[in-house]
């Protein structure tokens, strides 16, 4: 980060009320000044593992939460730009977020477009403007936007992140710990005692616009997986040390299926195998690695169905079905929990509901496009 705050940004435009520009360069001045204190810090020990320290708290708006009405000047980073055709008429649209969320904003028509020209999926911009309401849900009306340098603003600072994760670790490595069977320990070691594995998966996340979304997602998937798995294997006699197994492996092809120094997206590979035939490939490739095979065969073949098979149907791009009694654990395990995920991020998207009411204005297509309600009760605790 650069040791100038960055000026407020103008293209022919004024920066808006004053109140509201000392108000904002307030909150830079401290996010930037906490910034200097962190990296003035003590690195924290070094000792295995080594979980990624959780963002800084900054002073930029919650997307997820922003009322109509608000005024926005602040970095954002470009995560989709699109170019539609509405009847004759060609406009761009650009979707902006930050480590709290996304939001799209209107359409930039003719003249307006020339503003926007050039800028590309990863790029930092700083943006004036407020947010308004359309067909019932909110997007920016931009009064004013401009790229930064690339070292002015990191990146990671503006990607939705899970924060600590040592937690997790301290979990899963609690439960291989537990693991009985020799060959199938070593074989888990192979990936989990390797420093830079473990520094790549407790940053990927688990989806690049689903459940899980954020950095740090992955790792917290996996341990909600395991979770669920080692219940459901506790209670129809499944092999629990495989179903662990299972969870910790199932998801490791997105470590190669996905990118994200940036903007969330595919790499090559991820686009044309897809991370199901990708983690096996890396489970095939990292055990041929070794002199002698810490598992034999049929052991190997068993941790191949579990990550071909996890997602159940071949139409949501299961290689296989599950054949065995662990791989149908896994699969509703894995599903339980990104969907319970996704359930619970619709219910906090204010743009899925009306204003006031219970049960979302349409599907929403990270449930299958169903509805979700968010009516409560709180049963009488509060004695009403």
């Amino acid at each position: 980060m650069s040791d100038k705050v960055p000026p407020p940004p103008a293209i022919g435009q004024r920066p808006g009320p004053a109140g509201t520009s000392i108000e904002r360069l307030t909150r830079t001045l401290l996010w930037w000044l906490r910034q200097r204190t962190v990296r003035g810090a003590a690195d924290p020990p070094s000792d295995h593992p080594r979980p990624q320290p959780a963002p800084s708290p900054m002073p930029y708006p919650d997307l997820k939460r922003a009322p109509v009405g608000e005024r926005l000047q602040d970095p954002l980073l470009v995560l989709e730009v699109e170019q539609k055709t509405f009847g004759d008429k060609d406009c761009t649209v650009l979707t902006l977020g930050n480590a709290s969320g996304r939001m799209p904003t209107a359409p930039f028509w003719g003249a307006e477009q020339q503003a926007v020209a050039g800028l590309a999926r990863s790029d930092i911009v700083q943006v004036i403007g407020e947010i308004d309401l359309y067909r019932g849900k909110r997007q920016l009306r931009v009064t004013s936007i401009r790229p930064l340098p690339a070292d002015t603003v990191d990146r990671a600072q503006l990607l939705p992140s899970v924060g600590d994760v040592s937690q997790y670790w301290k979990t899963l490595d609690g439960w291989r710990g537990e693991i009985e069977r020799p060959r199938l320990a070593r074989t888990l070691a192979l990936f989990f005692d390797d420093d830079d594995f473990r520094r790549r998966f407790e940053q990927c996340p688990a989806s690049l616009s689903g459940h899980h979304d954020e950095l740090g997602g992955l790792l917290k998937h996996v341990c909600e997986v395991a979770t669920i798995g080692r219940a459901i294997a506790r209670t129809c006699r499944a092999d629990r040390d495989l179903v662990l197994a299972g969870a910790l492996l199932h998801d490791i092809g997105k470590l190669e299926s996905y990118r994200w120094d940036a903007a969330f997206e595919y790499t090559d590979c991820g686009r044309l195998l897809g991370h199901v035939v990708l983690g096996s490939l890396m489970l095939d490739r990292r055990l041929r690695e070794e002199a002698e095979l810490p598992c034999n065969d049929q052991e190997l073949t068993l941790l191949h169905h579990l990550i071909l098979s996890h997602h159940g149907v071949l139409e949501f791009g299961a290689a296989v079905q599950p054949m065995t009694l662990e791989a149908e654990v896994l699969h509703y395990a894995d599903n339980a929990s990104a969907k319970t995920a996704s359930m619970a991020d619709a219910l906090a998207d204010a743009d899925n509901f009306s204003a006031g009411e219970l049960v979302s204005a349409r599907g929403v297509w990270q449930l299958d496009r169903r509805r979700a309600y968010r009516g409560a009760s709180d049963w009488g605790a509060s004695g009403g």
